[in-house]
């Protein structure tokens, strides 16, 4: 809780940047706005960690009853939230990110719901190519992740090798390489998670959870 003194010293330095540059939002925003970043990498993570039991064959395809209520709720709405946040922090990167995935999520939701309640049939090689495509867009914000940090850069690497697998499997009805895809999910999810674990414990103690160096420089 923060006592009547803090909540001045907020205020007085957020009139000093107003003063300063009355146009600066950004930065009154970066200063006093939580960091959205661990909850979207979280439900990210944690939704693509259950998904990819289920691509990797170890739980069969009818737990995936079980992912759709957290990629509704987690994996979509949360990560939907986080964009919008990064929206207003001025965050390009992360708002294209978060809202793109979590859009994702919905759209994975919607075609499972749709499909058993026999609304629609799913065509392996039309989804197969759907997956490609969000393979691609993860292959360009992978380009950007690289000049981040090294967590980050690992979980773009392994996710869109993740998306290329599953598609390709789904396209040509290889078990094979779903499964590959369910191996390359896991090490999408564990790097997630891992950001998502640094961030939040860098937040309490600064350069408490290393997140590794830049591929190249901004």
């Amino acid at each position: 809780m923060e006592n009547n003194k803090d909540i001045k010293n907020e205020n007085v330095a957020i009139n000093k940047i107003k003063t300063e540059d009355p146009l600066n939002v950004n930065q009154i925003n970066k200063s006093f706005l939580a960091d959205p970043a661990p909850l979207g990498l979280a439900a990210f993570g944690f939704t693509t960690f259950l998904l990819s039991f289920v691509n990797a064959g170890i739980l069969s395809v009818a737990a995936v009853s079980v992912v759709m209520p957290l990629a509704f709720s987690y994996g979509g709405f949360a990560q939907l939230l986080t964009g919008a946040f990064e929206m207003r922090r001025g965050n390009t990167f992360g708002f294209t990110a978060f809202t793109s995935y979590g859009s994702f999520w919905l759209f994975y939701g919607f075609l499972v719901l749709f499909a058993s309640m026999k609304i629609i049939t799913i065509p392996a090689t039309a989804l197969g190519i759907a997956l490609i495509l969000w393979g691609l867009f993860t292959l360009y914000m992978w380009a950007s992740a690289i000049r981040l940090n090294l967590s980050l850069n690992l979980t773009f690497l392994f996710l869109w090798l993740a998306f290329f697998m599953l598609g390709f499997g789904a396209y040509y009805s290889s078990t094979t390489l779903t499964r590959l895809g369910g191996v390359f999910g896991f090490l999408t999810a564990f790097f997630a998670v891992y950001t998502s674990f640094a961030i939040v414990s860098n937040s309490v103690k600064e350069g408490l959870v290393p997140l590794g160096p830049a591929l190249f420089k901004k």
